[in-house]
């Protein structure tokens, strides 16, 4: 019996394909708990008062804390869930506004471009991201590079 996977596999995207993920609100905790995970403590994420006279106002998630908030909504959306075979690359990644407390955000992903890599299992698939949130302004956007599956063949 074989494992049910609900991610895409490479042969099932095409250049041009667009998706849009679920959203997910960034909480306080979470914010929090990445200060301890990255040991990143910066006053700017971490001291509320610090953060109050900044050009912010108030403390804003880490950007790679965004960054992988994003990396999980892709991944629930089940896009790319369990056809993921690496993480290749990030590229041009710009982060362009902050995100606040009880911000909600989500992806917008496009299929840049696909190359088969000349390997049965597996086709590197380019990903063009944008991460808005619920005010549609973007936080975040570039580029991921991954290894998808390829459908087997038995």
């Amino acid at each position: 019996m074989k494992l049910w996977v609900p991610g895409k596999h490479f042969e099932e995207l095409e250049q041009g394909d667009e998706f849009l993920t679920v959203s997910r609100s960034v909480t306080e905790a979470d914010i929090v708990n990445f200060c301890g995970v990255s040991g990143d403590f910066n006053q700017l994420h971490s001291d509320i008062e610090f953060a109050r006279n900044t050009a912010f106002g108030q403390r804003i998630a880490h950007g790679m804390c965004g960054l992988a908030i994003a990396s999980g909504c892709l991944n629930r959306s089940g896009l790319i869930e369990g056809t993921t075979v690496a993480f290749k690359a990030i590229k041009e990644w710009r982060f362009r506004n902050p995100i606040y407390i009880a911000d909600t955000i989500y992806v917008k992903v496009r299929v840049k471009e696909k190359t088969d890599t000349g390997k049965p299992d597996r086709g590197l698939v380019s990903l063009q991201l944008t991460v808005n949130n619920q005010r549609d302004q973007v936080v975040m956007e570039g580029q991921w590079d991954l290894l998808l599956a390829k459908r087997s063949r038995d």
